[in-house]
């Protein structure tokens, strides 16, 4: 799990190709002023997901995974609590959704959190668990990104 700004003027690290051109796509776009939707960056392989959520209490959003794809999650307004903890295998799987890469786990444990503000990402690899759209104080609506990359292009 990687969190950054995008407004960082140099970071120190390259990321992949792939997690470079959702960053890129990121930093070029003013999410605000765009419909809603789906918008693909490469095919299939990598996409965003533009959309508003309303932020919920912790104990009312459900942690989750990806097998297939990597989650660059991007708040373009709003603020929002995020949850994080490595996936050991060992979590109970409350539902799957094959179609749309998507496993909720019932429970998770040594569970961390992070405040994003907008022009925050997080990079959510296969391996980590995340909550998202948790309330930083009171819930509300925020509009995020998430744009989606294809494991396989690491």
């Amino acid at each position: 799990m990687i969190f950054s700004s995008i407004g960082v003027n140099k970071r120190s690290v390259a990321f992949p190709a792939a997690i470079e051109k959702a960053l890129d796509y990121l930093k070029a776009h003013d999410f605000t002023k765009m419909e809603p939707g789906v918008y693909e960056i490469q095919g299939k392989d990598i996409y965003a997901q533009v959309f508003d959520a309303e932020t919920k209490p912790v104990e009312e959003q459900r942690p989750e995974v990806h097998e297939k794809f990597v989650d660059v999650q991007f708040l373009a307004s709003g603020q929002e609590k995020l949850g994080f903890t490595p996936d050991t295998g060992n979590y109970e799987v409350a539902e799957r959704f094959d179609e749309r890469d998507l496993i909720f786990y019932k429970e998770v444990e040594n569970e961390s959190f992070i405040e994003a503000r907008p022009g925050c990402f997080s990079i959510f690899f296969p391996e980590d668990v995340h909550r998202p759209a948790c309330a930083s104080g009171k819930p509300m609506t925020v509009r995020k990104v998430v744009v989606k990359v294809n494991k396989n292009l690491l």
